[in-house]
């Protein structure tokens, strides 16, 4: 079994420390057609196809042709195997779009808008209970990207990373939810935009005007179905952060200018 304690004064488990590059492989003799790229692979594409809930150490070996016990040469832990999928499934950051010149708020609206992007198309990655801070080589550049998007508001360390938590929890959030909507809508075999106007109807007959006259203006206005932007209630939130935060970015900046 790959040796957590040999972590080379890096806190890392060695699985993690071949995924930066800081180890080639685990024992020697002669080089293993098996390799840890390939089993993060696979149980990646289980993941994708079958969900999470199908990924254990037996069944990526399976996938493999190998046998259980190969894989813990590699991989200490299904733990571990869940950080480096996760890590996989982001990959590395995109090109910014962003011109020359772009400001914090266009940067930071870009990064939080690439990271939902990636967490809906690899929706198994938010099965992935979070148990650490980023770690992992694609991890920590979506945490540079995210903190270099702030690098000339004058805030403070300590103030970036709270705001890139703080966004970075919205995304999560947001995308989670989505998805499991997305999933019981699979499931029940009906049409998003009938399910959606199920709910309505159901909505109507539970509310009323005088027992719960908030709810029923809410569905007396278009929140349901005239807003138009499929990314609505995302775009407000991430909006309403960073206005919260454009105060903070000015005083800092008329400190220190």
């Amino acid at each position: 079994m790959a040796d957590e304690d040999e972590d080379g004064g890096t806190g890392l488990p060695a699985s993690l420390e071949m995924a930066w590059g800081l180890r080639e492989r685990p024992g020697k003799g002669p080089r293993p057609t098996l390799t840890l790229p390939k089993i993060v692979e696979a149980a990646v594409a289980l993941a994708a196809s079958e969900g999470m809930d199908a990924v254990s150490m037996g069944r990526v070996a399976k996938e493999l042709g190998v046998s259980t016990m190969s894989l813990y040469r590699y991989v200490a832990a299904k733990e571990e195997l869940y950080v480096l999928m996760s890590d996989a499934g982001v990959g590395t950051p995109p090109e910014s779009s962003a011109g020359e010149g772009a400001g914090w708020r266009e940067l930071l609206t870009e990064w939080a808008y690439a990271q939902r992007a990636v967490l809906m198309a690899n929706s198994w990655i938010l099965r992935i209970p979070i148990t650490a801070p980023p770690a992992t080589p694609n991890q920590l550049a979506w945490m540079d990207r995210g903190l270099a998007a702030m690098a000339d508001t004058g805030l403070k360390e300590s103030e970036k990373l709270s705001t890139i938590i703080l966004i970075g929890g919205l995304v999560r959030n947001e995308a989670t939810m989505a998805a499991d909507m997305i999933d019981a809508i699979m499931k029940s075999g009906v049409a998003p935009e009938q399910a959606l106007a199920q709910y309505v109807r159901t909505l109507r007959l539970l509310a009323g005007p005088d027992s719960h006259p908030a709810v029923t203006r809410l569905l007396d206005s278009d929140a349901f179905t005239g807003a138009g932007e499929p990314d609505f209630q995302f775009r407000f939130g991430l909006n309403r952060i960073l206005d919260g935060l454009a105060p903070l970015v000015a005083e800092r900046g008329d400190a220190t200018g």
